[in-house]
């Protein structure tokens, strides 16, 4: 598989290394870079500027990336790099060598090490890397001003004799452990080739049609996984590699659902991971990475509907499993009515758009704190999951005070958000009349809890090709609306997580054939456009971030479990 670095970062499971093409701005010059992701999406981490030289001199290169091997290949000749392991990139060159620009801030240096290896502290990024030459020389060029180097650049030159150059970057925190022996480039490659056969076989099986895009989905997740590290409590799958170099608690949902069949460890660890980190009143943070969480926002508790999925989907949550999330879970839930029901009317709230997910959605335009149907039908999914966890664990009482819970709130939220044709959102207790947002039909994933006639009224809507319906799915703010924007984040384009919410709530309430159709849609898109942050609804092209995880493993389910198998023949 071709894999486009303008698009699309090199990199491999457990990595916070990466290799991507950045622009030109006023600290950098265009080219193809080796960044690290660490500290979260504020800096794209850029660290040295990769360049081909023959005789010392920079050269014209193509970058050619596959999933576990990048060529940067020139007419001269060719320079290939690996990461045989997380913290190590390999180097081999014929006929042409490799250079190494650090893209130099305040202390960052460089010195020789010992052992023909040399020593650079990137101080910006709070990093350091060992290079080491083991075919051919390095020569490294750091003069010193003061308190750093005013600039750095290492080259690996190839052996004059065969013209090969080989050798190793080795990133490190504190301590640099050497080892007493290297394999060689082409045995790390095949060990690489092996690790990454079997990610791929533990792939969810998609219809042969979709396989190219079971081939990108597979390498994006694969690809975006991070070690246990810093604030990180477990292996986590980040968003992207490329600029949303983080977890968010609702985005870890979709991968950890992709994962359960096949790869349940894994799963499990992405499930939890938040949960690791709970505050004591019971609250989950926005989002983190290896070097902090941030609490100013949360997001929806889809974790119920979640874990529900999970287990009708798979038999490989064990009963230690449900009893490690019980109490979290319950504290998660507990916490909406006791922390985010300000007029303490039953109902919780968001308290800004990025709590609900959906950031700049029509239904936040008119002010907070915002009351939304969606938020209810999350809550009660979850109680509900709650009670079959207790039922699991024998905990009666609490099976029967969930399970009632769950029906009043059902009750109340009929009540107080079905205005007798749709649901609305409300704002200081009177009705949000902003835009024509998708959100307000996310309570379709009650499915036949709802009345017959909500259900009906819900699923026409959904159906309308003059509303949010296109031929690539549904929208997320209706064409018709004013708001509507082609580029506008949650105000328009096709998102993952929206689609599949809507998809499985579409199953249980009977409309198999409109479920599969969306699942058709959402998947032909992706595999024509790639695993993008969003999409056009209208065009179907990919935005922002074309390179996202929950994207990918959102196509990984629909393929697998939602388009129409009969039709279809599994690529494996």
């Amino acid at each position: 598989m071709n894999i486009n670095l303008k698009h699309i970062p090199f990199s491999r499971f457990g990595s916070y290394l990466s290799i991507s093409y950045l622009p030109k701005n006023d600290y950098r010059s265009e080219g193809i870079y080796l960044r690290t992701i660490r500290g979260g999406d504020d800096d794209v981490g850029a660290l040295f500027k990769l360049d081909v030289t023959k005789n010392g001199h920079c050269i014209p290169f193509n970058a050619i990336a596959a999933e576990t091997c990048l060529c940067l290949q020139a007419e001269e000749g060719v320079v290939r790099l690996i990461y045989s392991e997380a913290h190590c990139l390999c180097i081999y060159g014929e006929q042409v060598g490799l250079r190494l620009s650090l893209v130099t801030n305040a202390y960052d240096n460089a010195f020789y090490y010992q052992a023909r290896s040399w020593q650079v502290n990137v101080f910006s990024q709070s990093i350091r890397f060992m290079l080491t030459p083991f075919i051919g020389e390095l020569d490294v060029s750091a003069p010193w001003d003061i308190n750093g180097s005013s600039y750095v650049i290492a080259d690996f030159h190839p052996r004059e004799d065969n013209g090969t150059v080989e050798g190793i970057i080795e990133e490190f925190l504190t301590i640099y452990e050497q080892k007493n022996d290297y394999p060689t480039f082409e045995t790390a490659l095949d060990h690489v080739n092996d690790e990454y056969k079997k990610w791929l076989e533990n792939t969810l099986p998609v219809p042969a049609k979709y396989e190219a895009g079971r081939q990108l989905a597979a390498y994006i997740t694969w690809s975006c996984v991070v070690k246990q590290e810093g604030y990180l409590p477990r292996s986590a799958m980040y968003m992207s590699k490329n600029w949303m170099t983080n977890i968010w608690s609702w985005d870890h949902c979709f991968n950890a659902m992709a994962l359960v069949k096949k790869n349940p460890k894994l799963a499990w660890d992405q499930f939890m991971i938040f949960f690791d980190v709970q505050a004591k009143n019971g609250l989950l943070p926005d989002f983190m990475n290896d070097q902090f969480a941030y609490w100013n926002c949360s997001k929806p508790p889809i974790h119920g509907w979640t874990l529900a999925w999970m287990l009708k989907h798979s038999n490989e949550l064990s009963k230690e499993n449900l009893a490690e999330i019980y109490q979290p879970l319950k504290q998660w839930t507990s916490w909406f009515f006791k922390e985010r029901d300000v007029d303490n009317n039953g109902f919780p709230e968001y308290q800004h758009g990025n709590d609900s997910g959906w950031d700049n959605s029509t239904l936040f335009h008119q002010g907070i704190p915002i009351e939304s149907p969606d938020l209810c039908a999350f809550l009660i999914l979850q109680m509900e999951t709650l009670a079959e966890i207790a039922n699991r664990l024998h905990f009666q009482m609490d099976y029967e005070e969930w399970k009632k819970q769950a029906d009043q709130l059902l009750t109340d939220m009929l009540a107080y958000f079905w205005d007798g044709e749709q649901f609305v959102a409300k704002l200081a207790g009177e009705n949000v009349r902003s835009g024509d947002s998708l959100l307000l039909f996310m309570p379709i994933i009650l499915a036949k809890r709802l009345p017959k006639q909500i259900r009906l009224r819900l699923i026409e809507g959904l159906k309308d090709e003059n509303r949010f319906l296109t031929e690539h799915g549904l929208a997320t703010e209706s064409l018709q609306s004013p708001y509507y924007l082609e580029d506008g984040y949650w105000r328009g384009p096709i998102w993952a997580p929206s689609t599949m919410l809507l998809i499985d709530g579409l199953m249980e309430s009977g409309e198999e054939a409109f479920a599969r159709d969306l699942a058709h849609k959402f998947c032909n898109m992706a595999l024509k456009h790639g695993m993008a942050e969003n999409f056009n609804a209208v065009s179907g092209e990919g935005l922002r971030d074309r390179a996202f995880t929950w994207t990918s493993s959102v196509f990984l389910i629909l393929a697998h479990e939602y388009v129409n198998k009969e039709t279809e023949k599994p690529s494996l």
